[in-house]
């Protein structure tokens, strides 16, 4: 069992940056970071895949970047110029589904951000 836990969120000005970590109990191949807020069903923001491939939402493309650093397994998700919009409970998740994109083995227990404006 891989455990998940997100970390480094909280207020950032409108324009900040954001930086978040995800530390894992073990070794992963794949992460992915997701965001939902109350009323909205979750959206997808990041993935880096198994196999390298990293893809990245229409909403953050430009802005955002996923990375991972293996001796720490620990994963990360950097975003620049925040928009209100990016205000969130944000979730990372580990070991993709081979059938499903969206479906992982591991979630982590979520980080608020608010941005402030």
């Amino acid at each position: 069992q891989v455990q998940l836990e997100e970390s480094g969120g909280g207020l950032v000005q409108v324009g900040g940056s954001l930086r978040l970590s995800c530390a894992a109990s073990g070794p992963i191949n794949s992460m992915g970071w997701y965001r939902q807020t109350p009323g909205k069903q979750r959206e997808r923001v990041a993935i880096s895949a198994e196999d390298g491939t990293i893809t990245y939402a229409d909403s953050v493309k430009g802005r955002c970047t996923i990375s991972r650093d293996t001796a720490l397994n620990t994963g990360f998700l950097h975003i620049d110029s925040l928009k209100p919009e990016d205000a969130a409970v944000y979730y990372c998740a580990a070991e993709q589904s081979p059938w499903s994109s969206n479906s992982w083995w591991y979630w982590g227990q979520g980080t608020q951000v608010t941005v402030s404006s």
